[in-house]
């Protein structure tokens, strides 16, 4: 996606690593089915079946769509240690990777600010070809 058209938010936080407040994103509490695309080139990031409510405030996953799609970045800002999750794509900041995820899935919490994701959510369509094997 071409800067001009981020809003001020997006660009804040895609470009200048920046966080949204917490609760005021759009997919904080979003239940429906599909895949989290970056929102600055469309890379497949999460799929909805491995988010989860972490009661942080924003959209949290235990693991990735697929191996490659993110970047691990250390990340020392603000005077703490942490992990940096950017696309692998196009560089954009997504958010953070914390170690308190759910311990019985991977133990991992993708702490991801929902103004850089677009949800591709799924058809009927889409669902019926997934269970018949052709996704």
């Amino acid at each position: 996606m071409d800067d001009a058209r981020l809003t001020p938010e997006e660009y804040h936080v895609m470009r200048e690593k920046g966080t949204e407040p917490p609760f005021s994103g759009k997919y904080v509490n979003e239940k429906s089915k599909g895949m989290y695309v970056c929102k600055s080139c469309g890379a497949e990031l999460f799929s909805s079946e491995t988010k989860y409510d972490s009661g942080t405030g924003w959209p949290s996953f235990y693991d990735i769509a697929k191996e490659g799609t993110v970047r691990l970045v250390p990340d020392e800002s603000d005077g703490m240690e942490r992990t940096e999750v950017v696309c692998a794509k196009c560089g954009a900041h997504l958010g953070h990777l914390f170690p308190d995820g759910p311990k019985e899935k991977t133990g991992k919490r993708y702490c991801i600010n929902s103004c850089a994701l677009d949800l591709k959510k799924e058809t009927p369509l889409l669902r019926q070809a997934k269970k018949q094997g052709h996704s």
